[in-house]
């Protein structure tokens, strides 16, 4: 299992698309800030196929500390980002399980 960082992910499309890493690079940043900001403005972000951002509120809860757990911690309400796929990418996903058990 590998980890493709925004580097990666440049070179690779600029190599597929001929453009140069600098208009791709660019491009993909332009698309993680608005992608942010829009996030950042409580609006959800669907791309199909692939899947969509939603900004989500969680419950303020009572948590512990390990080192002591007597102790109660509160944790406020906070807002946080969720990612729920679309169906092209589930499935495309279902089938690394597979391959993951032959190679253990």
């Amino acid at each position: 299992m590998a980890t493709i960082t925004k580097r990666d992910l440049v070179i690779r499309i600029s190599n597929e698309t001929g453009l140069t890493q600098q208009e791709v690079f660019n491009v993909v940043q332009t698309f993680i800030d608005e992608v942010t900001t829009s996030l950042a403005s409580n609006d959800d972000v669907v791309l199909r196929n692939f899947g969509a951002f939603q900004v989500t509120k969680t419950k303020p809860k009572i948590g512990r500390n390990p080192n002591k757990p007597d102790a109660a911690v509160p944790i406020p309400a906070r807002a946080v980002v969720k990612f729920k796929p679309g169906k092209e990418l589930k499935e495309k996903v279902a089938k690394v399980l597979p391959e993951l058990e032959t190679t253990d």
